[in-house]
């Protein structure tokens, strides 16, 4: 080691960082800034979406309350300290060359350091992106040094875990050398899994497989309209192409005897970074579980959820009663700025005097037992439990430590019983309240598949009983003067754990996992009335509405049966109502497969029934079927969007002449019209498309464009889940008494959800069919 202290050594170097945005990286590039003030910063970024990598650093990096030291130590000037020796190129490791330009190119070779911490960190990474990032990426760091003629000295991130499932000790050797070698070959592993990347890609393009993705679209969404449908139907073919390259990573990994994906493609990458480095220097770190600073940039400062903490969280709401383990064996955890602190030890010592492999691990030397954490976490919830809800305390359960097959099972039966139920419920015509049930329901389920992939995915690092050795690390270690060893803290050693755990780790995660610590009913309501408050906020612009099970409890259906059987006899108004309980079901299969198509085969009954008379008929059904079954609460939403400024459009599929007498409401109403017949008589066929579904939202959208309006500042208020395509045109949807599917997916994404009633005392319905659909009535029921 030079006589020089950390600071020294890297004073005047321009140090290049992959993986900036991440954990790791974010801590890395704070500690540099702060502690190094001499050095320069090369961050290599993605270009986002809609954000260039520039912007990205500002936001996801600098922003974060890492570095809330040095904002205090700077004050105003710290944009300006920070951009005099912070640099930022466009790039990423998945691409040949790091996909740089020319100006970026040659700012990058001027690196004397490349920390490279990028990373598929997930342990459930589908196989081809882990290959592409953890296996090839170092490796295109090394072939761009080499192709530029430039040797910089390359700090590779890798685990600990590339010792795969073993037991015992894990020195710091090779992963190609002695017991870690199995003899694989890491470009075969690139073919084959661009192979199977290919495969799977054309199977889920298969007739039979596209039919499986659309079925299963329809069963999420369904009548939300063709290009929604479409759009789902893509996002689950996609979804389920990841979903196997998953399953391939973990079986492929499992085969060789690693425990996933993630330590399978990081040993690989090791064996592929030796193989291609050519004239490059490298020093390969490996860390086991990074968890929560112990004391940089500030005691439990984390970003992002790590291993342990969607675990320990599941237990504490009592999601998770049981998870498998060794009671006695170890689990190797070592706090993020003992990490960092060891990379830049690692980077200042030089490729002449830096190990070829450190090993950065608390196992070997101050080993946390798992017996030991799940007694303290389990204590620790009791004296600060989580609470529910309702504010009840919530209980933690005795931990036992089972194996990972029944834990398996048990989790597995609960998620077929939940399934089961929920395929049952959508089944039924329930809505608002009732319809709450389900999304909840959809909510346990959720939580049981979480709780199912933490075992399968976690179960088998809580069993790992390697012993991680950092021979290496403590001889850099040893190595440091006084200053660098206060500053620089990597010692596993100086780690009390069971006040790290009581005292940092956990106060740290609760606070980021906004679960409710307190007693007392649930916020939600006062999250509700804050939606409730932006919706009617004088700033938006349009609200849109539905009509029916949105306004007024009653469909197209009921004002078809006002109009046909008011001037019916008692028993043949008794006819037509068995006729339409035997019709019913299958008109009701017709309305929830399309509803634009259901309008149109429904409204053939109006054939040959005569205008004057359905105007007249129209304009007393208002007073005694429509106004009858309105919700207040949503007239009056209606009035105080109009009073705040708002435009006020309603959407509805029902009939233009239904609704002729709700236009003193509303600025614009769009219905669906028939055409009509030179004798004065209806067509029974529409005018144009039925304004439902996809339609609504064009019209909307038409609407707003003509008026210079935000649809994105505008409201929507509707009822069912044919109704997607206008809730995600605008920017405020709100679900008012939802059906099933909407209440499912409002609770998903967070939408203010109204249940509106009717008032009280009204009159009950001229016909018994409530909800049901009829059959086709001709002209002598107008007559």
């Amino acid at each position: 080691m030079k006589a020089d202290s950390i600071p020294e050594s890297l004073a005047g170097k321009r140090i290049a960082i992959t993986g900036s945005t991440g954990f790791v990286g974010t801590a890395l590039v704070e500690r540099l800034l702060r502690s190094v003030p001499e050095c320069e910063l090369i961050l290599l970024v993605r270009d986002g979406k809609r954000t260039p990598a520039a912007r990205r650093t500002q936001r996801e990096i600098l922003k974060n309350d890492a570095f809330d030291r040095l904002r205090e130590t700077h004050g105003d000037d710290f944009d300006t300290a920070v951009a005099s020796r912070v640099s930022t190129v466009a790039g990423d490791v998945t691409r040949d060359g790091l996909g740089l330009n020319e100006a970026d190119r040659s700012l990058w070779g001027t690196a004397d350091v490349i920390i490279h911490s990028a990373a598929a960190v997930s342990f459930d990474s589908p196989l081809d992106s882990a290959v592409e990032i953890n296996l090839l990426g170092p490796t295109r760091i090394a072939n761009l040094c080499n192709e530029m003629g430039v040797t910089p000295h390359l700090v590779a991130v890798s685990t600990c875990y590339v010792a795969g499932n073993r037991r015992g000790n894990a020195p710091e050797i090779l992963v190609s050398d002695g017991p870690f070698d199995v003899g694989i070959d890491w470009r075969s592993e690139v073919a084959a899994t661009k192979r199977i990347r290919s495969d799977l890609d054309a199977a889920s393009r298969t007739p039979k497989q596209l039919v499986t993705f659309r079925k299963a679209a329809r069963a999420e969404i369904g009548a939300a309209g063709a290009p929604a449908l479409a759009a789902k139907t893509e996002d689950l073919r996609q979804k389920w192409v990841k979903s196997e390259l998953v399953a391939a990573g973990r079986a492929r990994a499992a085969s060789v005897g690693w425990p996933d994906a993630y330590a399978f493609t990081k040993a690989l990458g090791e064996q592929a970074l030796t193989d291609s480095k050519g004239s490059v220097p490298v020093s390969i770190v490996r860390p086991s579980i990074i968890e929560s600073a112990l004391a940089e940039p500030k005691p439990g400062w984390i970003r992002g959820f790590r291993m342990a903490e969607p675990v320990i969280i599941s237990f504490a709401r009592g999601l998770l009663k049981e998870f498998p383990g060794v009671p006695e064996g170890t689990v190797d955890v070592i706090p993020v700025d003992l990490v960092v602190a060891s990379i830049i030890a690692i980077a200042a010592q030089g490729p002449d005097d830096a190990p070829a492999i450190t090993q950065i691990a608390s196992g070997g030397i101050n080993a946390l037992k798992y017996r030991v954490l799940v007694d303290n976490v389990t204590a620790w919830f009791t004296r600060n439990p989580v609470y529910d809800p309702k504010g009840q305390p919530i209980v933690v359960p005795e931990w036992r430590f089972p194996g990972r097959g029944r834990v398996q099972k048990q989790l597995r039966q609960a998620k077929t019983v939940l399934s089961t139920t929920d395929r049952v419920l959508q089944a039924l015509p329930l809505r608002g309240k009732q319809a709450e049930i389900t999304a909840q329901l959809e909510e346990k389920r959720i939580e049981v598949e979480t709780a199912l992939e933490y075992v399968e995915l976690y179960g088998l690092y809580t069993e790992c009983e390697a012993i991680y050795q950092v021979d290496n690390l403590m001889s850099v270690w040893e190595s440091l003067g006084e200053s660098d060893r206060r500053d620089f803290n990597f010692d596993p050693r100086s780690v009390d754990w069971i006040e790290y755990v009581n005292e940092i780790h956990l106060p740290s995660i609760i606070q980021h996992a906004r679960v409710k610590t307190t007693p007392g009913p649930s916020k939600s309501i006062d999250r509700m009335a804050r939606m409730r408050s932006q919706v009617l906020d004088p700033k938006r612009q349009v609200a849109a509405f539905d009509l029916e099970n949105t306004l007024i409890a009653s469909n197209v259906v009921e004002s078809f049966s006002w109009l046909a059987t008011r001037r019916l006899s008692t028993p043949e108004r008794m006819r037509y109502v068995l006729r339409t309980m035997a019709e019913a079901p299958g008109l009701l299969r017709l309305d929830r497969q399309d509803r634009t198509d259901f309008l149109r085969h429904f409204y053939r009954r109006y054939e040959h029934a005569p205008v004057e008379q359905i105007e007249i008929d129209a304009r007393e059904m208002l007073t005694q079927l429509i106004v009858t079954k309105a919700f207040p609460d949503g007239l009056r939403r209606v009035r105080e969007h109009r009073a705040l400024g708002h435009r006020t459009i309603l959407i509805t599929g029902a009939l233009d002449f239904a609704v002729a007498g709700l236009a003193p409401l509303f600025d614009e109403i769009v219905a669906a019209e028939m055409s009509v017949r030179p004798d004065g008589t209806l067509s029974g066929e529409m005018v144009t498309v039925p304004p439902t579904g996809e339609a609504r939202a064009q019209i909307l959208s038409d609407y707003c464009e003509a008026e210079g309006l935000d649809i994105t500042n505008s409201v929507a208020y509707a009822d069912s889940s044919s109704d997607l395509p206008l809730f995600e045109a605008v920017g405020f949807p709100v679900a008012v008494n939802p059906e099933t599917r909407l209440a499912t997916i409002a609770r998903k994404r967070g939408w203010l959800v109204e249940n509106w009633s009717k008032a009280n005392g009204g009159p009950r319905p001229i016909l018994p069919i409530g909800e049901l659909m009829v059959e086709r009535e001709r002209t002598r029921r107008f007559a």
